[in-house]
């Protein structure tokens, strides 16, 4: 298998992947939507709600705050040594108290933890009014997407290369074919329709040129060639959550091996 890095920009991450298979491909999606781990608010006490929002609108609100994430600090809290009674090893303690009138932002929430915080300190999380008083404690720890959302690192997708087949022998209208192609794949030089290939990786196998030109152009998806596309929340970089998928398939391998060996 061989891996190239397409695109790397802040929290987005484009590779072109080589001599891998579907299945492959979309385990590793799967790996880092669902068994990728970062920490989240789990828990919310409340001490006083002056807000014109429920306690448990609220505490939905704080859970889906990405939080920076520190994989190697950290334990989930049911493998933990304290043995899942919470502990500084597996959990980060966040206070909030604030008095109208003002807008909550995620930056108000104060961590025991200066490497755990809010992503984005400017996410709302209500309004108060002269007079309102907000005041709570969270709890956040580690925990995957497969258990909720609010742990998932980011969204990864794929699509498999495009292949295009041109027979101009066959297209009389050259022009019209280039102009029905939406990511402007196809391109007319020298009478003939050519295939850009800056643009290669654009096509999203859509099929509106071979819908106009069914003769002249055929569009095929490279069976062991694709694009994968990673966007971090934030938690993690693409590398951290890269690796950490990656680390997650190998263990879920050797533990069906071992599995094996046992039965």
């Amino acid at each position: 298998m061989n891996i190239t890095v397409l695109d790397k920009k802040g929290l987005k991450l484009k590779l072109l992947i080589k001599g891998a298979t579907i299945p492959y491909v979309n385990t590793l999606r799967r790996i880092i939507i669902e068994e990728v781990p970062t920490m989240a608010i789990e828990d919310v006490e409340f001490f006083k709600n002056d807000s014109v929002l429920y306690d448990e609108i609220i505490a939905h609100r704080l859970g889906l705050i990405p939080l920076t994430t520190s994989l190697d600090d950290y334990n989930f809290r049911e493998t933990c040594t304290c043995g899942g009674a919470g502990c500084a090893k597996c959990q980060v303690k966040f206070t909030l108290k604030v008095k109208g009138p003002k807008t909550v932002y995620a930056s108000d929430l104060k961590s025991t933890d200066p490497q755990i915080k809010p992503v984005y300190p400017n996410i709302p999380i209500t309004k108060l009014t002269e007079g309102q008083t907000l005041e709570l404690e969270a709890t956040a720890e580690l925990g995957r997407g497969k258990e909720h959302m609010k742990w998932s690192p980011g969204l990864a997708y794929y699509q498999q290369v495009a292949e295009i087949t041109i027979n101009n022998n066959k297209i009389k209208n050259k022009e019209e074919c280039a102009a029905i192609c939406p990511k402007k794949v196809l391109q007319v030089k020298g009478n003939e329709l050519v295939v850009d290939k800056n643009k290669i990786y654009d096509c999203d196998l859509c099929g509106a040129c071979t819908d106009k030109c069914k003769e002249g152009i055929k569009v095929e998806p490279k069976e062991n060639e694709f694009l994968f596309s990673l966007e971090s929340w934030g938690q993690l970089n693409t590398e951290e959550i890269m690796r950490r998928a990656v680390k997650e398939i190998d263990d879920k391998f050797n533990d069906f091996i071992d599995s094996i060996k046992k039965a």
